[in-house]
């Protein structure tokens, strides 16, 4: 038997988009803002602290991270990731979201800042302070997670309640943009500054020493734009589902609401009382959750866990598409500063063309023509480009054929965005109960971190050339990207197929569509 709604909920299901959903989405989104902008920016700066700290004497080539130190910068803010998801996931459930949420955010803020400073001058010593403070920084980021789509879901209208969440994601796209031009703008400023000859030229005088800060300065400034919404987090109040419906405080619940969207709701002493004397009961680990949301958390956990393993793959043949076209030199024609510029001029072109188009075409549509569609044709999408760039590989590596190779990988990554990518992340925060929402969402997108760090390192070990005299430095041989390609178009067409275990949410309210109103059966195992 479904009890009655609160009026207090049913406001915000039928409200109009109003100033407080932008502003609500800015605040929001800030963290993801954060999480694009370190994720990208240690891709632009890791060739660079491979030339200041791993230089050989009289090599041909500048110097480079080894591989063990490369995968534990790139890894270790993933792993964090991973592990603040869950927790603060968890967390946002017992304490409440917005207790939770200033404290990921200035976890967010000391770490970006810390990551850029250095407990002595060797390599060992900066690397080890470098993965230290990535690792927490990750943790905070992650906690990002759950908490800011569980927020926006709980004060969005449902009418445009999938809109709300994806923007909040797609600040992502800025967080890029933001991360590229930044360093394209501090690398041109550095380079005019302290001119230097091309490695080829003088492989030590190609390194000036201010180069140092070149990098601790793009990573630093990752914590501006948390700090400056951390005063705005403090003052949004605690979402109406939480304190009416897990802390059973609904008479709060209104009086919050009513500052919020500036109008008077209705008290409802009856359902009030009725609501703090019971609700359900049954927890993550019942029966009763198997049976109503266990198939669901199969299927939100397995897709973002497939689409990451593709997601987080594209590094593998970013680095020959750039110097397919020429957008990047060979690395000894260039000094340090100007390799930080090439690549985060690339990286950012390739944002503008596929990446932020992809998420904005979500927050466009997906109320429209509903999450599961997109989520499928995306996922159908990245499987075709995938077995188009992999069948015949040997053709898109002649120099003519290298433009189109570029327009495919483009249009992949474009589904990625306008598909999986934003829907994965959107569905968690709408199918679960209020008092399980944060931390299933938490796990689902720990899933996705899972199959990131399978994506970004896995296939790094397996695109390697089967030919052990074309592997790159210190990795053994691996199956080749052609093989890798087949795989990975594989993995997106099983994400395709879990996508069916996935309701659709469209146009519903959340205690409709995770049946939150139904009398408990079954009391918590």
């Amino acid at each position: 038997m479904a009890q009655d709604q609160l009026q207090v909920l049913n406001a915000l299901d039928v409200a109009k988009t109003q100033w407080y959903h932008f502003t609500a989405i800015v605040i929001a989104g800030m963290g993801f803002f954060t999480d694009a902008y370190d994720l990208f920016c240690i891709s632009l700066v890791t060739k660079l602290l491979g030339r200041i700290y791993f230089h050989v004497p009289d090599s041909q080539k500048p110097g480079t991270l080894p591989p063990s130190v490369s995968s534990a910068i790139n890894g270790v803010a993933l792993v964090g990731t991973l592990a603040g998801q869950l927790f603060f996931g968890w967390l946002g459930d017992k304490l409440g979201r917005k207790k939770v949420y200033g404290l990921t955010l200035m976890l967010m803020c000391v770490c970006s800042l810390a990551s850029g400073l250095s407990f002595g001058n060797s390599p060992k010593a900066v690397m080890a302070t470098l993965c230290f403070f990535r690792f927490w920084l990750g943790f905070g980021i992650g906690g990002d997670y759950p908490l800011s789509a569980t927020i926006m879901s709980e004060y969005a209208n449902k009418k445009t309640r999938g809109a709300f969440i994806a923007a909040v994601f797609a600040m992502q796209g800025f967080g890029i943009l933001a991360g590229g031009i930044f360093a394209i703008l501090i690398s041109a400023a550095f380079d005019a500054r302290f001119p230097a000859p091309s490695y080829d030229m003088d492989a030590v005088g190609s390194t000036v020493p201010q180069a140092d800060y070149v990098w601790r300065i793009i990573l630093m400034v990752g914590a501006l734009p948390a700090a400056l919404t951390y005063y705005w987090r403090m003052k949004m109040p605690e979402t109406a589902r939480y304190t009416a419906l897990v802390a059973k405080n609904a008479k709060q619940a209104v009086s919050d609401m009513e500052k919020v969207l500036q109008t008077e709701i209705k008290e409802e002493p009856e359902k009030v009382e009725k609501l703090a004397s019971g609700g359900p009961t049954w927890g993550l680990f019942s029966k009763e959750f198997a049976r109503r949301h266990g198939l669901h958390l199969l299927g939100t956990t397995t897709t973002w866990f497939l689409l990451d393993i593709a997601f987080y793959s594209q590094n593998l043949f970013q680095k020959d598409i750039f110097s397919a076209v020429g957008w990047i030199p060979s690395a000894k024609s260039m000094n340090a500063i100007q390799e930080v510029y090439r690549i985060a001029r690339a990286q950012t072109l390739i944002a503008l063309c596929s990446t932020v188009p992809g998420y904005w075409f979500t927050v466009a549509l997906i109320d429209r023509i509903g999450r599961f569609a997109i989520q499928i044709m995306g996922f159908f999408f990245m499987t075709v480009f995938m077995f188009a760039l992999a069948i015949p590989y040997n053709h898109w590596t002649h120099p003519d054929n290298r433009i189109g190779f570029v327009i495919m990988y483009a249009l992949t990554f474009f589904f990625a965005n306008f598909g999986p990518n934003a829907t994965t992340f959107v569905v968690p925060a709408e199918i679960f109960p209020a008092r399980l929402r944060s931390t299933c969402h938490g796990i689902s997108a720990a899933s996705g971190k899972a199959g990131a760090i399978v994506g970004a390192f896995g296939f790094l070990y397996l695109a390697q050339s089967q030919d052990p005299a074309k592997t790159d430095k210190g990795y053994p041989p691996g199956i080749g990207v052609r093989n890798s390609l087949i795989m990975l178009g594989v993995v997106n067409l099983i994400g395709l197929l879990f996508t069916f275990l996935v309701p659709e949410a469209k146009g519903k309210s959340l205690e409709e569509v995770s049946k939150e109103n139904e009398d408990d059966q079954e009391e918590t195992v």
